[in-house]
């Protein structure tokens, strides 16, 4: 289910049939399509299982499990899901799953602010002396 494109145009074209540029949701029904060979209109749960497995979804998705993604595009559990619940359950979760890893500060970057603002603690508040020239550096190596 490679629905990211992150491993290249190509291999995005040769996965689901999407074009790079493609909106979501027609990347979304291209994969759709791509799962449903039979074209029933409706996959079930094992179709979606051999998709899971063999399309590389995003690390997100995988990190849910097949379980979980497929209960929450079949969330009345009748075992099987048209295109149309696919193609705005999935766009719906590439957006939830996404939205926390984006939102949220790094830790790399909050441990750099916090070695910031010790740095800047530490520095000796005493103004440089009136005579000083506008514009001096506080000479912070004493």
């Amino acid at each position: 289910m490679d629905v990211t494109g992150l491993s290249g145009a190509a291999s995005m074209h040769a996965m689901s049939g999407a074009s790079w540029g493609a909106p979501p949701q027609q990347k979304m029904s291209n994969l759709f399509d791509s799962i449903d060979v039979a074209g029933s209109g409706s996959i079930d749960k094992a179709q979606f299982e051999q998709a899971f497995q063999s399309k590389n979804p995003p690390a997100v998705f995988q990190k849910q499990g097949v379980d979980a993604i497929f209960a929450a595009l079949d969330p009345n559990n009748t075992g099987s899901v048209s295109k149309a619940d696919f193609v705005s359950g999935m766009t719906g979760l590439m957006a939830s799953l996404r939205a926390p890893a984006a939102s949220t500060p790094s830790t790399a970057g909050a441990a750099s602010l916090e070695t910031s603002l010790q740095s800047l603690n530490q520095i000796d508040k005493a103004a440089p002396s009136a005579n000083a020239p506008q514009g001096s550096v506080v000479d912070l190596s004493a």
